[in-house]
């Protein structure tokens, strides 16, 4: 009889090596391959092409019933998941250590339970009583779930099929789930991604929402095979910084609605509560506008977010090498930005040390903060404070255009309704400055020096 060779799978990239090697050779990821269960050979008499079932094709015109959602209760969860969740759906949470992943989770349930909905919470990492801690700690110590503490799939899926599907099923989480048909401790790739199939087919059969809270790297990814993340219909990554109080749930991948669509949290004593108006965590409560300070309208998703860009100008003796520290935002961007205001505005910050921050602790990803971004820098540099009632934003290019940007009005509106009288960005396709629906008075920026020029002008 002939050894099964040995499978070595990335948990990164989901590449298949038969030695072990310290890096992927497709990724480039180190400490990455885990061996996995050989794989079953057939003979030529199991032929795959006869024996099945016929498939049944339909019709792309063919009717197709609307979505029906369950509200959870959390109107911040409901909106990362798109208005809702989708019965049959299978969710896979992500973030941090202690962020508060089960706590978010057993909110949601007990929300569901509460309102007549069946909900089931299986934890594999904590006792019954642990989980029934934190529960009279967050006051859903009456709140009707039906708690379980078990790691084999097989035992999970034989009680819920002796019982009546649950609008909402949690696993806390699928890193710790075990199957018995595959060789392999739980957190193994194989271990991972065959218990996932065995939970996902279930929900998708029986039409129960399914969440599985999934363990993450050292750099923040999910830990485990990457086609897990394939496998589910909706991936929100919960982030947050423990200095801080607020937390982002964020939908990365969505196919019942929008991508990077956010929900806002404060945790608190009594758990997580939801914040309505984000905004208000990321702008300081000064009265006083000061040097360096620039307000950006943010988009997540469908909703906008005002967040504060700070920038510190320090000049250096000369011979002294400059330093450049980033928090919040890509640092590579920010030496192009600067590189862009040095060559097409005739600006200096090769002597200068320069530090820039997104307060609160806020994360940009979004292209339209190269204007606020450099509004700051040059009003740190010019030491001018920025009007304390206006807002920036637009996308610059390497020629120092600024460019158009998604969802102006959006950005407008949201700035008018708290207070921000003006506005500055790319001008409209008309060419003119004014907006509808935004501030009170918008200025057009066709060029980086025009915004540098308003700057030094005291506008």
């Amino acid at each position: 009889m002939v050894k099964p060779k040995r499978r070595y799978v990335c948990a990164a990239c989901g590449s298949v090596s038969f030695r072990w090697q310290g890096q992927c050779a497709d990724c480039g990821e180190w400490n990455t391959l885990a061996e996995e269960a050989p794989a079953t050979v057939f003979s030529s008499k199991h032929n795959l092409s006869s024996g099945g079932r016929p498939v049944v094709f339909e019709a792309l015109d063919d009717e197709t019933k609307p979505l029906q959602r369950r509200l959870s209760g959390i109107a911040e969860f409901d909106r990362a998941l798109g208005g809702g969740i989708v019965p049959g759906s299978a969710i896979l949470m992500g973030g941090d250590p202690g962020i508060g992943k089960s706590t978010l989770l057993l909110q949601a349930a007990a929300k569901l339970a509460l309102s007549g909905q069946a909900a089931v919470y299986i934890s594999g990492e904590e006792a019954a009583g642990q989980v029934r801690l934190r529960a009279d700690r967050l006051g859903l110590a009456k709140a009707p779930i039906r708690l379980a503490a078990a790691s084999s799939v097989r035992d999970i899926l034989t009680t819920l099929n002796s019982m009546e599907p649950p609008a909402l099923l949690v696993i806390d989480s699928i890193q710790t789930m075990h199957s018995d048909q595959i060789e392999g401790a739980p957190g193994t790739v194989s271990q991972v991604r065959a218990s996932a199939f065995e939970l996902i087919r279930y929900a998708k059969e029986n039409g129960v929402a399914l969440v599985l809270v999934g363990h993450v790297t050292k750099d923040g990814s999910i830990a485990g095979p990457r086609v897990l993340e394939h496998m589910v219909d909706v991936v929100l990554s919960f982030e947050g910084e423990r200095s801080h109080q607020y937390r982002i749930l964020r939908s990365l991948k969505n196919r019942f609605g929008p991508v990077d669509e956010i929900g806002v949290f404060a945790m608190e004593g009594a758990g997580l509560t939801e914040v309505g108006n984000p905004s208000t965590l990321f702008l300081s409560g000064r009265e006083q506008p000061i040097a360096g300070s620039a307000v950006f309208p943010a988009m997540e998703g469908t909703r906008p977010v005002l967040v504060e860009i700070q920038a510190l100008i320090v000049r250096l003796a000369s011979g002294a090498t400059p330093r450049r520290a980033v928090v919040g935002w890509d640092s590579g961007r920010m030496a192009m930005l600067l590189a862009v205001l040095e060559a097409r505005c005739g600006l200096n910050f090769s002597s200068a040390e320069v530090y820039l921050n997104i307060a609160g602790g806020y994360r940009l990803s979004d292209p339209a903060a190269d204007v606020a971004v450099a509004a700051a820098l040059v009003s740190a540099l010019a030491d001018r404070p920025l009007p304390g009632d206006s807002v920036w934003f637009g996308e610059v290019s390497l020629a120092g255009e600024v460019r158009q940007v998604a969802h102006s009005s959006l950005r407008l509106r949201e700035s008018a309704k708290l207070g921000f009288g003006r506005a500055f960005g790319p001008p409209d396709g008309n060419g003119g400055g004014t907006r509808g629906g935004g501030g009170k008075s918008y200025g057009a920026l066709a060029m980086l020096p025009n915004l540098v020029d308003r700057i030094m002008g005291g506008e």
